[in-house]
């Protein structure tokens, strides 16, 4: 009998908002396919996940996945789709195997998400493969609990963007939307902060470095971010209500 492939969301870094449902994936998997961002390098899925099913008794594939642009539409990256077509390799000589395996993803699988991409490349090596998605508290609901803010109420409007995008579109997405996350901010405050305050939205936007993280920062005074180094996993919530 052959394996299945899970993709599960551990959340957004403390373990204690890993779901139920997660970690009974997790205890069943005997396999783990772990991303990490650096070659050689520690898997914060990893450590989530350790915080609330041993993984002592798990065989563990730490695999590398560039961090590089993906544009919607566009071929990838050479390394990126050499990453996703080894992961899907190794996924499925397990599944072949008869084991099954969980590729355990930081907050939600639905939203900016790698699990997808391996998914897809599974799915091209082995059509017949049989997946499963596990949904996970995401960074974006985290950073508004660790914020004290909604992301939106009654007819609120919503976008969720990475702060790439250009300014210009960033500020049509602002005079468009009662409310708006961008992820993916730790490289953009210094372009953010002024066009926020261009905008008077600077009193509107609240900056959350590794949510639920033990080292978790908040940020309400977004012009003390200027210059400052800010960790990869910080996500920005401006709601203009």
């Amino acid at each position: 009998m052959k394996g299945t492939f899970h993709i599960v969301g551990v959340g957004p870094g403390d373990p204690e908002l890993i779901t139920l449902k997660a970690m009974r994936v997790l205890r069943d998997c005997p396999v783990w396919l772990t991303p990490a961002a650096q070659k050689d390098g520690n898997s914060t899925a990893l450590s989530i996940a350790s915080g609330s099913v041993d993984p002592q008794d798990k065989t563990i594939l730490i695999h590398h996945f560039p961090m590089k642009k993906i544009h919607m539409g566009e071929s990838p990256d050479p390394e990126v789709q050499r990453a996703w077509d080894d992961a899907a390799r190794l996924i499925n000589e397990q599944l072949e195997a008869g084991n099954d395996v969980a590729l355990p993803t930081l907050g939600d699988p639905a939203i900016y998400c790698t699990g997808f991409y391996v998914y897809e490349t599974l799915l091209q090596q082995n059509p017949d493969a049989s997946i499963k998605v596990i949904p996970g508290i995401s960074a974006i609901g985290a950073t508004a609990a660790a914020a004290n803010t909604p992301i939106c109420l009654g007819d609120d409007r919503v976008a969720v963007i990475p702060a790439i995008f250009e300014s210009e579109k960033i500020k049509e997405i602002l005079q468009q939307f009662e409310s708006v996350v961008f992820m993916k901010v730790y490289k953009a405050m210094d372009r953010m902060v002024p066009l926020l305050e261009e905008l008077n939205l600077l009193d509107k936007a609240v900056l959350v470095e590794r949510t639920s993280m033990e080292n978790q920062r908040v940020h309400h005074d977004l012009k003390s971010t200027l210059g400052m180094e800010l960790h990869y996993f910080s996500t920005l919530v401006v709601r203009k209500s």
